[in-house]
Formats: structure tokens, sequence, C-alpha cells
């Protein structure tokens, strides 16, 4: 258990960064609120954060929760998400143990971070059959079809019963479901559980929200490809192609080849693995055309150029009014050799435009980086080391947390999308930008009220004579409107 004192100096030193970082955004002193499920509005409008303030969180290993209780606290107001299994939590029918989910519901409302729950079945008495593949220290499984879609219903009420107290509100079903080694079963076997699911929680629970299973990265990539094509947008696919798999491309075969051409791009969407990627996206999108499902979910591992493809296929397939969330954001860079400025940065412009772009919780996927899961270079990178020391990183997530909580989340104004990237969050009369140029061209944001500015992360000084943005994002705050503050860039 953690001592007073501790909290105590927990809380002190998460006050001194929000002074430092948060700058000239009101309430930077006050303690974080504390969290509640969000609505965001469609991609490309302005959002406030509504029950989660603060859209800037991640995942990590609960096992290691001690060394990353004190960063943890400076993410108050975000959100998270545990994966559960029925073969888990119910070994023997009849008889589950929810020990351990207990203490992560109990430990997550103490940190203030809304706790998500995607539900998965496993393979086990419950389903019938045999796994085929294990992974990690739990040996999980992938899942399989119910045997009794009854009995499913009873474990997903019991679920939402018992977690909902602890402010539970979404529940994804299933994850990653276009991979074998997370589902056995057909798009069509998803779609019946995930509507067998979503009327269980619905009357369980009303004000409880549906996910789904959350695309992976790679078949979201095939998607954006594929829609470009169907529409004879032959050069676009290509193009978007190539940015959104510049870091993937030879990392699972011949899954993600290298394309130049219309014929390579046909052929990378035809094969076995990406063709069922894009029949579990298509019953994925079904669900949310439906309602049955409330939420998207999404997974992005890739390099930030490619967000804006990524945001344009967002729009043109999610109903409108749909919340869309970031369950899973990291970066996928096998042999990387970025430096931790170089990460930090592209963290940085991953997240902000995610946020920009209307995704309303982002949670950064691995909290630290485990030796252990991985040999040879960090292919996922962490926040933090494998002891809960902050990276560079990690001190420039905790600074978005701090200028984005309570706030309104605001695009840039058009007139200066060209030429300027990032992102806005209000408060009141002031308003904290996150910004880096559109090109290798420095942009200068000209002094303004009460304007401070620095670099992500680190101490805010007087803006003084304006600041002048290069591709390395900063963070400038004045007591003005957006639109006033970037009026007269030049």
């Amino acid at each position: 258990m953690t001592r007073p004192g501790r909290l105590r100096a927990v809380a002190t030193a998460a006050a001194v960064t929000l002074v430092l970082t948060a700058g000239c955004t009101a309430g930077g002193d006050d303690p974080p609120p504390a969290a509640t499920p969000s609505t965001t509005a469609a991609p490309g409008t302005t959002s406030t954060v509504g029950g989660v303030s603060n859209p800037f969180g991640a995942h990590w290993d609960w096992s290691r929760y001690q060394q990353f209780e004190p960063y943890l606290r400076r993410l108050a107001g975000s959100a998270t998400y545990e994966e559960i299994s029925w073969c888990e939590i119910e070994r023997t029918a009849g008889q589950a143990d929810w020990a351990g989910l207990d203490e992560i519901a109990s430990r997550s409302r103490e940190l203030g971070i809304t706790l998500h729950l995607k539900i998965r079945t496993g393979v086990c008495w419950a389903t019938g059959g045999t796994a085929r593949y294990t992974r990690g220290a739990a040996n999980k499984t992938e899942s399989a079809m119910p045997t009794d879609l009854g009995a499913y219903q009873r474990f997903v009420r019991s679920v939402v019963q018992r977690y909902g107290p602890y402010g539970v509100r979404e529940y994804a079903i299933e994850n990653e479901v276009n991979a074998p080694s997370y589902w056995a079963g057909s798009p069509e076997e998803y779609g019946r559980l995930v509507r067998a699911a979503a009327e269980t929680i619905h009357a369980t629970d009303p004000k409880a929200r549906v996910v789904d299973s959350g695309i992976s990265s790679v078949a979201y990539g095939m998607g954006i490809a594929d829609r470009l094509v169907r529409a004879g947008r032959m050069p676009e696919a290509i193009a978007a192609y190539q940015a959104y798999f510049q870091r993937r491309v030879g990392t699972r075969g011949q899954q993600i080849p290298a394309v130049s051409g219309e014929a390579q791009l046909r052929r990378a969407l035809g094969t076995e693995t990406n063709s069922r990627s894009l029949r579990f996206l298509a019953v994925t999108e079904s669900l949310l055309t439906d309602r049955t499902v409330d939420v998207r979910q999404v997974h992005f591992y890739e390099h930030f150029s490619g967000v804006a493809p990524l945001l344009d296929y967002l729009r043109a397939t999610t109903p409108p009014g749909t919340p869309i969330q970031a369950w899973e954001v990291g970066q996928f860079w096998r042999d990387g050799d970025g430096d931790p400025a170089s990460r930090a940065a592209e963290m940085v412009k991953t997240v902000t435009l995610l946020v920009a772009g209307g995704i309303g919780e982002v949670s950064w996927l691995p909290l630290a980086y485990n030796p252990n899961n991985a040999a040879g270079s960090e292919v996922r990178y962490g926040l933090l080391d494998p002891d809960g020391a902050e990276r560079e990183a990690g001190r420039m997530l905790a600074a978005l947390a701090d200028a984005a909580r309570g706030a309104t989340v605001t695009p840039l104004p058009a007139p200066v999308a060209g030429r300027l990237h990032g992102v806005a969050f209000v408060r009141g009369g002031s308003s904290t930008l996150v910004l880096w140029s559109a090109s290798n061209a420095p942009v200068t944001v000209p002094a303004a009220p009460g304007g401070r500015t620095g670099a992500v992360g680190s101490p805010l000084g007087a803006a003084g004579g304006g600041t002048t943005v290069t591709d390395v994002p900063v963070l400038l705050c004045a007591d003005q409107p957006v639109d006033r503050i970037l009026a007269t860039v030049r």
C-alpha cells in the first residue's frame, strides 16, 4: 500500500510539473480531476474532451504497477483498458475468480484513470476445441465462439454488474479479430457474438457503451488502400500505402510487400491474410452502421505520416456522431535507430495529430519497454525505462496531458494548416498550442499577451519577440483565442 507521505510527495511533484508545462493555462496547480467516460466529435471537428478530461493515456503491465505508479498519477483524467478472458476468470464452469480484476479496477479508480474492459472468450470448456496459439507468460490463447451463447451472456452480465460501480462504462468485444491468433471463428460468428454481448451490456447498464474489437494497425492500412482502389483512385491508394507502411515493408514476409504500382498493390491486398483482414474490417463497420457498436476502436503503430490517410478513411467509413478512440497507439520500428529526442518528437506528432483529428482517447502502448518480451532492438517504444524511470517521451506525454486536461480540443484554423501542424487546447480565455512546421522552413508566431513558450516537457519561458517553430514540436500558450494567436503567422 502507498504511504500517505509518498502520496503527498507525488501530488507536489505533479503540481510543480503543471505549473511549469501548462504555463498560462488556468487551474494549473489544481489537482487533476477524476476520470469518467468520454465522448468525442467526428474527426476534424472541435471536440470537448468531456468525461475523460485528458485524452492522453497509456497501457501498462500491472505486475510492474509499483514502478509505474508515480508516473501514472501524472496521467490522471485519462483512460486505459484491461483485457480479460472468460476462460481465465472462470476456469471451471460456475467458479469465477475476480480477485485480480477487482484489484486493477480499484487501483485505476484511485489513480483517477477510467478503466475500459476488453471481454474475450479464450478457448476452454466454454468454447470447446483446442487452442492453436499461445502468447505471453500467461499463455493467453485465441478466442473461439461459445458453445452456449446464453452462458456467454450470463458471464458478460456479471462483468457489467460487477465493474459498473467501479466506473467502467465501455466494453470492447474481443481484440483484433482479423488475426487468427486472436479469433478462431468467422466474421459472421464474430458479428453474432457482438450482437449477443451488446444486447446484454445495454440491458444491464443503459449508460454502458459497446466497443468493437480494435482491428489491427496493419489491417487498417490495408483498408485505407483497398477503399481508394475500389473508388478508382489508384495513385492515391499507392501513395497512402507507401506512407502508411514505410516502416513495415518486409516485416511480415510477403504480407506487407513494397508497392510501387497497381499490380503490386492488388497482389498485396489479395493475399489470404490481407483478404481476411478486409472481411473483418467490413463486418466491424457493419456493426457500427447498424448501431450495434457504439464506439469505434483504432489501433495505430505506424509513422506519423500515416495519420492523415487513416483519418481520411475514418471520416469516410464511420457513422456521423460515433465516438472514435485509439486504445493502442505506439511506434513499431524494427531495428529502429532513432535517438530518444527524435523518438519523443515523433510520439508527440502522432498523438497530437490523432487528437486534432477528433480521436477522443489515445493510449500509448507500451508505457514501459519490457526487455523480456523481445530480442534485440526495442520494436515498440516505451515512454518509460523498464524500471519506471521517465524517458524524454514520457515527460512529453505528461506535458501534453497537463495542457489538455479539462480543455477543449481544437484543430488549427485553416489559414495556417498548410504551414503549421498541431492542435490547440482551450481553457477559458487561454490557449495552449502544440506546434511544428509543416515543412523544413521555420514559421514565426508573433508574441501574444501572456505568451509563454518552450520545448514540450520543459519549463516554459516568456515568448518575448515571438516563437520560431521548426519541425521539432513546441508548446505555446497565451491569454488569447487560437485564431488571434495565429492571425499574423508568417
